[in-house]
Parts: C-alpha cells; structure tokens; sequence
C-alpha cells in the first residue's frame, strides 16, 4: 500500500469480457443458458446415480461426486458475472474477492482429484479386473473423495492466506500501518510456574498424540473393530489429534521462548483450523450418538442403516460444514479493525476473544458467532439428546437387568466424552468475554480442548474388550 494512504482496500473491479454495451446482452443469455444446462445436467446425473441401484459402483460414485464439485465450481464464478452484466456494476467487495478465490480453488482441486481417481478406477478394471471389487471396496473410495476434499481446503488456504498476507487491510485512522501481532498472555506472569507449565502441557499433549494414535492403529489393523462405532471412533481420534495441535505446540513455544508474540496471519490460521476441528468433533459425537441409537433401538436394521456409503458420507459432510463455517468465522474477523498490539488473556487466538478486543463494531460478527454456535452446537447436542431419550426408552423396556445393563455399558464412554466436551465448550461461548474472568475462560478452554482429547483414548479403551485385544496384538503388553 502506499504510504500516503490511510484506507485499507475494499474492492476490487471486475472488467468482464466487452465494453461495447450491445455485447453484455448476448454474453448474458450465452452464459445464463450454459450455467442452467450444467446444474441441471449434473442434477441429473446426481439424482439417477442416486436412485438407481445398478449405478452404485465405483465409477458412478466417484462421477456423482465430480457432478456435484462442477456444479459448485461453476456457481463460484458463473452467478457473479451475470449478476455485473445485468446490473452494469463491476464491482466486487475484497472479503468477496477472497471468498472467491477460496472457493475456486477448493472445487477446482477437487476436479483435478477425482478425474484422476477416476482414471485409477478405470486401470483397476481394465487392468485388475478379478481384484476390481477387493481393491476399489467402498471404504477406499470415501476415504480417496474425503483424502481430495481435505487436500484441496488445505490447498485453497494456504493460497488465501498467502494473499491476505500481501496487504496491510486492517488499520486504525491514525495508523498507516497494518496490525502485526497479538499477544498471547497464557495462564500466568510468574516465571516460577512457567517450567511446570511447560511440562503439565508437555505431558498431557504427548499422551493425547500417542494415546489417540493407539486408538487410531488399533482400529485400522483389527478386522473386528471395521465397524460403524469404531470408524467414527478412529475419525474422532484423528480429529482430538489435530484439535489439540492447533494451540499446545504454539502454547509450549510460547512458554519457552517467553515471546508471548503471534502473528495476524498465524492468529487466523489458527483461529481457522480450531473451529474446523471443534465443528468437527461436535459432528462426529453426534454420529456416535446416532449410532448407539440405531445399535439398540433398531438392532436388526442396524447394518442396513449404518452402511460404509453412509458412515463415510457423514464423515465428508462434517468435514465439508466445518470448513465453510470456518471460512465464514475468518473471513467476518478479517473485516475487524484492531489496535497495532492486541493482549488476548488466553493461550490461544479462540473467536470470542478476538472478536471481544476488536475496535470496529462486532455486532454482525457476534450474530455469526451465535448462530454458528446455535446451529453447529445446539443442533448436534440437540441430536445426542434426542438419541439417548430414545436409548434410556428402549432399555427400559429390556426385561432382565443383564440385557439392561449390556445395552448402557455401551454408552457411558460416549456420555462421558459428550458431557465434558459440551459443558464446558459451551460455558466459554455463551458467556460474555466482557463478563467472564480471563482465568476461569482459559481454564474451561483447557478442559475441552486438551483434556477431553486426552482422555478420550483412555475412556474408550478401558472399558471395550475389543479395543484392549486390539492394543495387546500392536504393543504386546496386555491393557488394564
């Protein structure tokens, strides 16, 4: 930016194809037409890949799949600019630009992906054709479409950020350059607590990785455990892992080097991936929830309902939510002014708190806040509840005490994790930061995002017979 100008960037101008004002009109109808043609052809394609059960192969799952990333890869680009024909105004906003830029690059990856996986589809037909059902199983084709939507999010925000990166946006009046850093304050000022610190987070973060790594093994290695429960299991297990390394590595750093220092830009990426994992495990315990329920109040239609198609489409579709909420979240802070040096009292850059210390109005960020919190909180706590009324009901209708008690003991890892998860997570959001102590924050925070994951492969595997044989057969040590 120059540095004779105050303002921040605001828009960009988007020139189109024709100045000649008799063209607009004819490239209007041409690409409305090409833009309709494509969505619903696409729908098409979808809804009879869908509906027909002769279409549920490999080849037809992965070209539903590319159907549904062309249609949003054209609505990325396609409405926009019929929306500036029409209305001759060739402007569009820089949060719009940004947004944009994130979304094409996701679909266009995600292109790129699955027409290659559909051509490795098609080697192993023409090629293995007496291995095709063996090697393309329904397990390997989520986990390839879910494997190309991960990659092509981190992929489109690492672009994006590299270009937010690149301009100064957020200022105050009196100051031409852009904020730079936060500081992270953690728990306390003493440098007598700092090594115990240290070693506490140390300690509990080791065990979270190794512990959830087990879990993780245990499950992919034992035939017996490639189940509904312990797929969504392991998937929760990945997610603690990634939940917790979003804030204890930059914690422990901190604490360390005593720079208390973090970057605008590491603020966001940080601010970014946390929602995600936190959506995430939000998600996955309502799936679990969900499972239990259909486990014991529809045990004989249980492998019909809680099939591999279904299990993994779940998974994308928590994946896929979290990512746009997130993105949504980030982007709403970008439009925040902040003063050059912000003071967050916590161990990491967590939404409430930033948007809190925020110089412009928040009022639009606190209503996204909110109805983030409302629809990818309250709804899937609203899914659990919902199950287990239905769980408590038909285990009181089992007669013997045994059959009682077999049907709860399934529950109560889930109910445990669910309830130190929700309670606190929920205690930090819906209180004010205004009124809230700073302390009593950072220590809710602790609990959900630190202690919850590390206790979870502990919780899970003290009490499952199957998980114990599982860990035997990889450490050779038995577990208690």
């Amino acid at each position: 930016m120059e540095t004779d100008n105050d303002t921040a960037i605001s828009k960009f101008l988007l020139l189109g194809f024709s100045e000649d004002p008799e063209v607009p009109s004819l490239i209007f109808a041409l690409f409305l037409s090409m833009y309709l043609i494509t969505v619903f052809g696409n729908l098409l394609i979808i809804m009879a890949v869908s509906s027909d059960s002769h279409l549920h192969t490999p080849m037809y799952f992965f070209l539903a799949n590319l159907s549904f990333v062309d249609i949003c890869f054209t609505s990325t680009t396609v409405p926009k600019m019929l929306w500036n024909i029409q209305t001759q105004r060739k402007v569009i906003t820089y949060a719009g630009c940004i947004t944009q830029m994130y979304f094409f690059i996701i679909f266009g990856d995600c292109d790129d992906f699955l027409l290659t996986v559909m051509a490795y589809d098609c080697f192993v037909a023409i090629c293995h054709p007496l291995h095709y059902t063996v090697i393309m199983n329904p397990r390997l084709c989520g986990l390839l479409v879910l494997v190309s939507w991960v990659i092509s999010v981190l992929n489109s925000l690492l672009q994006s950020l590299m270009v937010l990166h690149l301009h100064p946006h957020h200022m105050e009046p009196d100051n031409d350059t852009g904020i730079s850093e936060f500081l992270l304050l953690g728990f306390s000022e003493k440098p007598e607590f700092q090594p115990l610190l240290f070693g506490l987070f140390l300690f509990m973060y080791l065990i979270t990785v190794f512990g959830n790594l087990l879990l993780i093994l245990a499950v992919s290695s034992d035939s017996h455990l490639h189940t509904p429960m312990y797929f969504f299991l392991a998937n929760l297990s990945f997610v603690d892992i990634c939940f917790t390394s979003t804030t204890i590595p930059k914690m422990l750093w901190i604490i360390q080097t005593q720079s208390k220092v973090i970057s605008y830009e590491g603020c966001i990426t940080q601010m970014y991936f946390f929602i995600i994992f936190a959506d995430c495990d939000d998600f996955l315990l309502t799936m679990m929830a969900y499972d239990r329920f259909v486990a014991i109040c529809h045990p004989l239609h249980y492998t019909v309902i809680m099939n591999p198609k279904l299990c993994g489409l779940l998974v994308l579709l928590s994946w896929i939510i979290s990512a746009l909420n997130s993105l949504l979240q980030s982007l709403m802070v970008l439009r925040l002014s902040f003063r050059t040096e912000v003071e967050i009292p916590h161990f990491f850059c967590e939404l409430n708190q930033v948007i809190g210390h925020a110089c412009s109005d928040t009022f639009l960020n606190d209503m996204m806040m909110t109805f983030g919190i409302v629809l990818l909180g309250g709804a899937p706590l609203a899914g659990i509840l919902y199950s287990y009324s239905k769980i408590v009901s038909s285990i009181h209708k089992i007669s013997s005490a045994q059959g009682k008690y077999k049907a709860f003991s399934t529950c109560v890892s889930h109910l445990s994790i669910v309830s130190l998860f929700y309670c606190t997570s929920l205690g930090v959001y819906l209180t004010s930061p205004a009124t809230q102590s700073s302390h009593a924050s950072a220590v809710a925070s602790v609990m959900y995002t630190v202690v919850t994951p590390m206790l979870n492969p502990f919780i899970y595997s003290l009490r499952n017979r199957d998980i114990k044989r599982a860990l035997k057969r990889i450490i050779g040590v038995p577990v208690m």
